[in-house]
């Protein structure tokens, strides 16, 4: 293949990740304010368990990760974002929800195997290399933008690596 048809294959490949790539920063960028109620709502989840489950597996049967500021007394067990009716089994829980489409949205970069966007995810990320491979095809690999855009290349590589080894 000549280098014109490499322009052609990266422009159209590169228009079509454009829109995708968008989606993914906006993701992306939600995803850093995880650990925090940015953008995030109040959401009351009652759930109805066994009776008389014990302060130490109450975590495990509400599905939730470790329970904070654990209260427990002869009729309920209280903790930092709920309560749990020892009698009835009743457990009543507060959790941050994003809205519907910012969670679907983060699903995106949290999707395994067993979950659809796996395939997405897949052909994603190799769109995204076959962007960098036509990016270098491009040109004659004896010119100086291809030398110059190398060297462009390995300080991406460089400045990835140093964040990884640094943080």
């Amino acid at each position: 293949m000549n280098n014109q048809k490499y322009r052609i294959i990266h422009r159209y490949i590169g228009n079509f990740l454009a829109g995708i790539m968008a989606v993914y920063a906006i993701s992306g960028i939600v995803l850093i304010f995880r650990d925090t109620d940015f953008l995030k709502s109040e959401h009351l989840i009652e759930k109805t368990l066994k009776p008389n489950i014990s302060k130490e597996n109450l975590a495990k049967a509400l599905r939730v990760r470790g329970l904070r500021d654990v209260n427990e007394n002869t009729d309920s067990i209280t903790f930092s974002n709920g309560s749990y009716n020892k009698t009835t089994g009743v457990a009543n829980i507060t959790v941050m929800k994003l809205p519907v489409v910012l969670d679907k949205l983060t699903h995106l970069h949290k999707a395994k195997t067993g979950d659809p966007l796996f395939w997405f995810n897949i052909f994603f990320g190799v769109a995204l290399l076959m962007l960098v491979i036509t990016s270098f095809l491009m040109f004659r690999p004896k010119t100086k933008i291809f030398t110059k855009g190398l060297y462009f290349s390995l300080a991406g590589v460089a400045l990835i690596l140093f964040m990884i080894l640094w943080s």
